[in-house]
């Protein structure tokens, strides 16, 4: 009670999807200063802007969710761009926040920062075992420099700052850009859309045998805050829902939720990605009190529902 009343917020990446759930999570617990640092008016890769935005908002704490993200696709397609542009907005950001003397840093890492061959449930101690999967190796490394940083500056400034580690979001809001969105809502689309064009079959990526875990981003936005609010050390943090699901079944699992009656197509010459992602969130519970709480064919449910009512609109992945 009263941890929000007097600080002021910085959110990047604030008018994105996960940033949405955050800002309206912010409002709801009484912060009355909250800002969003987004393209266009602040580009996080460069240091004027960085700087600009220290200065403007005069933040206390630095909610940093920015990020240049997309499917596998989009990773091989870009790893350069991802790479560099994810790395020089952390390094800078945390820096300057350093600089500037704020109260905390929070860091958001990703679950692609883990080894691309890791004993699942995949456990915080384990980060450092191995070189993660190779089609999102650039991304995962790039946030996981922050990692690197945030307990580098602990240890030799004091400055306060964490690492937490989400699996893939999905949720109402999501990014359902074909060219880059993730896999639940790419599967939504192409279900719902072909049902509406009258398509019998719809194409798959890879063999359907890897799994994957899946956070509803409202449940991931109460697990940040949480640890915002109560968590103060340098060791990684997963922010799961700690239970897995193969690729397969989830594809089966969507056309049948959304309806779509037509053949699945496996394109099995294009990549599968990791081959099992799970998190063991025990330390997050333990840490924090935080436990993810919507059920998964619920939150399928309501985001099949939300991308009908906006057909043909996109969202921002930054």
């Amino acid at each position: 009670m009263g941890f929000w009343d007097t600080k002021r917020v910085t959110v990047t990446g604030g008018k994105g999807f996960l940033g949405s759930y955050i800002l309206e999570k912010l409002e709801k617990r009484g912060c009355k200063y909250i800002f969003v640092a987004n393209l266009p008016e602040y580009n996080l890769t460069r240091l004027q802007d960085i700087n600009r935005m220290y200065q403007e908002q005069k933040p206390d704490i630095v909610i940093h969710l920015a990020a240049v993200v997309g499917g596998i696709g989009a990773n091989r397609e870009n790893p350069g761009k991802f790479f560099y542009e994810n790395a020089i907005m952390g390094i800078q950001l945390l820096h300057e926040g350093y600089l500037n003397k704020i109260e905390k840093f929070v860091a958001l890492g990703t679950v692609c920062a883990y080894p691309k061959f890791t004993s699942v449930p995949f456990k915080e101690e384990d980060l450092w075992d191995g070189y993660p999967e190779e089609t999102n190796a650039p991304y995962g490394l790039a946030k996981k420099m922050m990692l690197v940083q945030s307990q580098a500056y602990r240890e030799q400034y004091g400055f306060n700052s964490i690492f937490l580690l989400p699996v893939n979001l999905y949720g109402p809001r999501d990014n359902f850009d074909q060219n880059s969105s993730h896999v639940i809502p790419a599967l939504m689309k192409k279900c719902v859309d072909s049902i509406e064009q009258g398509k019998n079959e719809i194409v798959v990526w890879g063999t359907g045998k890897p799994s994957r875990e899946f956070i509803y981003a409202k449940d991931a936005a109460e697990g940040i805050l949480l640890a915002t609010e109560k968590y103060n050390k340098s060791e990684p943090v997963n922010i799961g829902s700690g239970f897995e699901i193969t690729i397969k079944d989830l594809v089966n699992l969507i056309v049948k939720l959304t309806g779509f009656r037509g053949d699945v197509v496996w394109n099995t010459s294009k990549p599968d990605g990791q081959p099992r992602r799970m998190l063991d969130t025990s330390k997050a519970e333990r840490e924090f009190g935080f436990k993810s709480k919507i059920d998964f064919d619920e939150g399928l449910r309501k985001t099949i529902d939300y991308y009908k009512s906006r057909r043909g609109e996109t969202t921002t992945a930054v």
